[in-house]
């Protein structure tokens, strides 16, 4: 979408025999490119980064697509946000039928037609007119693209979803901004008002989550803390926090999860993240103490802790900063220089 791989390529099945192909021709195009200086940055525009991140919203795709399309924009001096990432969510239907949204395997997507089918479903949701590695247009390359099998990969008029592959939420407990991937999650979850858990770190997660003593029910939201850019560090894939074994004897599958980390794009469950800013650097994530109620509305895109502006105040003044992670080398570049989720989590200075 991005207009950087050569057309039919883009999803290839690990076991297929076409990555010899795409190997050979990829190699052969590679060479032409340089002999016609044709760059990286002649390709990308503000058009092509809308391509992809509407690609990705189609695809109901991972939630670390919003983290890296927003650094690999600033790096090219286009500026790319989480209010046009959520603008372009309300209008893009998510058409492929894919785990863990929704039913069939990538595999299946890629024999349903792949990507150019998608792309082509799209329609004018797609600028066609953006150039590619090839010297065509996306236009020109998906033009004679067919679905193979509308199941896989829906037609407009019978989307899995109307829209919303990934939501963008705010409020006083991410006034920067939090990612949520809806068609993941249990649809009872989406509006959803909770007592908080609240997990230190991982380490502190790890050791209490499975105990028969911690004070949890369904109905409760688990909150980690200090897994952010800085705090863990490096914003690991932790998002998906587990559900308690004397939940799981239950049959509870599904709870409201909040981090400041990330997770995999095969994840699934009601699990926000990217809170931003962190709860290391004292984003109020940090400040959320057990038994707060926590409220969650994806359709309205709030995430709000129900306390007053005067006690989450009272709560930041108290706050004491941790210990830096590091004192010096690579660490200590990494969380004097690292930007928040929103920003794409690249270094400062790598961005125009």
């Amino acid at each position: 979408a991005l207009g950087f791989t050569l057309p039919g390529f883009a999803s290839i099945p690990a076991a297929d025999s076409r990555h010899a192909q795409m190997s050979a021709q990829t190699g052969m195009r590679i060479v032409d490119m340089v002999w016609e200086d044709l760059k990286p940055s002649d390709l990308l525009t503000a058009a092509s980064i809308d391509n992809a991140v509407t690609t990705c919203l189609a695809l109901s795709g991972s939630t670390n697509a919003i983290v890296h399309m927003i650094a690999l924009a600033r790096r090219a001096g286009i500026e790319l946000t989480l209010e046009r990432y959520d603008e372009l969510a309300r209008r893009t239907p998510v058409l492929a039928n894919i785990r863990p949204t929704g039913q069939y395997l990538m595999e299946d997507f890629y024999y349903a037609g792949g990507l150019r089918a998608m792309l082509k479903e799209l329609g004018e949701l797609i600028d066609g007119a953006q150039r590619t590695v090839n010297g065509r247009t996306l236009g020109e390359n998906i033009g004679e693209a067919e679905i193979f099998n509308d199941e896989v990969i829906r037609r407009r008029v019978t989307p899995v979803m109307p829209d919303t592959g990934l939501a963008v939420l705010r409020g006083n407990l991410a006034p920067d901004g939090a990612v949520i991937k809806p068609g993941a999650a249990d649809p009872s979850l989406h509006v959803h008002t909770g007592r908080a858990v609240v997990f230190r770190d991982y380490n502190d997660m790890a050791a209490r989550i499975d105990d028969d003593a911690l004070d949890i029910d369904a109905q409760c939201v688990i909150v980690l803390q200090h897994a952010g850019p800085v705090g863990a560090p490096g914003m690991p894939e932790w998002g998906q926090l587990p559900i308690p074994k004397k939940l799981l004897q239950q049959g509870v599958r599904d709870m409201v999860r909040i981090s400041d980390a990330r997770m995999s794009g095969t994840s699934y469950g009601a699990c926000v993240l990217h809170v931003a800013p962190e709860s290391f650097i004292g984003g109020p994530l940090a400040l959320v103490r057990d038994g707060d109620l926590i409220e969650l509305d994806v359709p309205q895109r709030k995430l709000n802790v129900l306390i007053t502006d005067d006690e989450l105040a009272r709560r930041k003044a108290q706050w004491v900063a941790p210990a830096p992670r590091f004192t010096r080398g690579y660490g200590a570049m990494h969380q004097i220089h690292v930007m928040q989720a929103d920003k794409g989590c690249d270094f400062d200075f790598l961005q125009r």
